[in-house]
């Protein structure tokens, strides 16, 4: 006989056992029966949010910060619209989600009532798959299924519809077992072969580094390579991740998202070997295209619509980055021996002047000599923000033009130690640093954020202030959509700024950070940065530090 249970405690047993930890939501009436069954799972955190898209971004945070499975429910047509930016993020980034919208009974909705919708064709487009129950016996099935997709390179998010009579009925079913699909294969034989001889075939390679060596954990294999090979390496160019040891003799940086800028960098090389990468992700139209013409490239990744998506590649490998790296490098160093030995510690001594390590003593060296502007270089602000983290800090970064130097200033050493916008839909970083924290509640987490996109998602301090968690936000008030501005003046030379500024009348985030219950303070000298950020990084519990810097463009 099999055990009879109810369709929403099956849900949360069937969540438990594929490693869900923490169940993000927004309740409304058609979750209530989960709501309802959540007293039956108390190992099972509820967490929630103000609205629906935080309830998503925060579940994205989790999962970038983790590597884990995460889950979100939200409710009906409306709440799944709200979470559609924050699930458009968390498409591009490819996390592994099973997000959930409860739905009206079967039946019930052909009546049309308030807050009926079409949920599966509402989130079809950013999904890898979406579906409705429609029969009990289906749900364990349908939730495995999710998970596996969800979490198989490439990952990404899966929708489920819970219609309320399928969670609020009670039958005798089986729950199935979890399933995760190893993907973590190499090239062939004759593969790596080539690979290598084709490599070892360029006189001036460069490798372009992107998201999948944090999704496969390569982050050492990458610098060995780079190190073999003697070449420079560079993070594509939207570096949401930590992409790249920066402290590897052999990195030089971010790629910009500057078409003109990116085809000068890129042009002394004779081959571009993508590890895990979109590598040539632009922002806005060029005329330019960002690659030199006739330079060579050599892809490797699992996820397959990136393999020469826009550009040809002369060899594209569908294989996971890490496990590639680690036969690869042997098969370079004995097929290149003593030569590849030599021409590598020419290479890394000629980097040695250029690398991220010497450039960030020339970029602190240059920021330093603002330390007395006031209103506050937003420059030093960052630079003064990443002296006072603790090293095992996390930094979650949305300041947009405010954090240009950030990736100069700070280094990646970890994995899960840096978490930027990957999409470019703001509002995503504070909610997702809210994730990022309870991911990780033995690391500080440090959220630098601009003032506009924090307007879009304040309210997710209240997670943060409700669960106590060791995250600081420093909010950089420059008064407006700064970029915006840049762009207006850059594109069209007009400096007549509508629907940009913050500034009548002005928004007062302390204030509205206390009204949430976080601690929060307020700096305008940049004397007052170093005593009050190093203090506040230091004392436990959820804080707001809004710091106002020069707005001019």
């Amino acid at each position: 006989m099999k055990n009879r249970i109810t369709g929403r405690s099956a849900f949360l047993a069937l969540l438990k056992d594929e490693g869900i930890t923490h169940l993000f939501g927004n309740p409304g009436t058609t979750e209530l029966p989960i709501m309802h069954a959540l007293k039956d799972h108390p190992d099972l955190t509820y967490v929630m949010a103000m609205q629906e898209s935080l309830v998503v971004a925060i579940a994205d945070g989790f999962s970038r910060a983790s590597g884990r499975l995460v889950a979100c429910n939200v409710h009906v047509a409306p709440g799944l619209g709200n979470a559609m930016g924050s699930l458009y993020n968390a498409s591009f980034t490819g996390t592994p989600m099973i997000l959930t919208a409860g739905q009206q009974e079967q039946g019930h909705g052909l009546m049309e009532p308030l807050l009926y919708g079409p949920l599966v064709q509402m989130a079809e487009p950013l999904v890898k798959w979406a579906v409705e129950v429609t029969r009990l016996e289906d749900l364990p099935r349908i939730v495995r299924r999710a998970a596996k997709i969800a979490t198989t390179p490439p990952t990404g998010p899966v929708f489920i519809s819970l219609p309320g009579d399928i969670l609020n009925a009670e039958a005798g079913i089986e729950l199935g077992r979890s399933t995760r699909v190893d993907t973590r294969v190499k090239p062939s034989d004759e593969a790596l072969q080539a690979l290598a001889a084709r490599i070892l075939k360029a006189e001036r390679p460069v490798i372009v580094a992107g998201d999948e060596i944090v999704k496969s954990d390569a982050l050492q294999e990458a610098a060995a390579l780079a190190a073999t090979l003697g070449c420079p390496a560079y993070q594509q160019s939207a570096p949401y991740g930590a992409h790249f040891l920066s402290e590897s003799p052999s990195f030089l940086g971010a790629l910009s998202r500057l078409q003109k800028q990116v085809r000068e960098v890129l042009s002394p090389y004779d081959l571009m070997i993508v590890l895990g990468a979109d590598p040539l992700r632009m922002s806005v139209h060029s005329e330019i295209d960002p690659l030199p013409d006739g330079l060579p490239i050599l892809q490797i990744g699992l996820v397959e619509w990136d393999l020469a998506k826009n550009y040809g590649a002369e060899i594209a490998l569908k294989a996971d980055v890490k496990e590639t790296l680690r036969a690869l490098i042997p098969a370079l160093k004995s097929a290149g021996g003593a030569a590849l030995e030599t021409r590598a510690g020419q290479g890394i001594a000629a980097l040695k002047s250029k690398n991220w390590s010497a450039r960030r003593a020339a970029v602190v060296e240059q920021i330093s000599k603002a330390r007395d502007r006031s209103p506050i270089d937003p420059d030093f602000l960052a630079l003064q923000v990443v002296e006072a983290m603790p090293d095992n800090a996390i930094l979650v970064d949305e300041g947009l033009t405010s954090s240009r130097q950030i990736l100069a200033l700070r280094p990646h050493r970890d994995r899960y130690g840096y978490h930027a916008l990957a999409s470019g839909g703001i509002g995503w970083g504070l909610p997702a640093s809210v994730g990022v924290s309870m991911a990780n509640p033995h690391r500080p987490v440090v959220c630098y954020s601009g003032d506009g996109s924090a307007m879009y998602s304040i309210q997710a301090l209240w997670t943060a202030a409700h669960h106590k968690l060791p995250l600081n936000v420093v909010i950089v008030n420059n008064g407006g959509y700064r970029i915006i501005k840049q762009r207006l003046l850059a594109f069209h030379g007009d400096d007549h700024y509508v629907g940009m500024d913050f500034v009548d009348p002005p928004v007062d985030f302390a204030g509205l950070a206390k009204s949430l219950g976080v601690e929060a303070m307020r700096i305008t000298e940049a004397s007052e940065l170093k005593s009050t950020l190093t203090s506040a990084f230091k004392r436990p519990g959820a804080k707001l530090i809004e710091v106002v810097v020069d707005g001019s463009l």
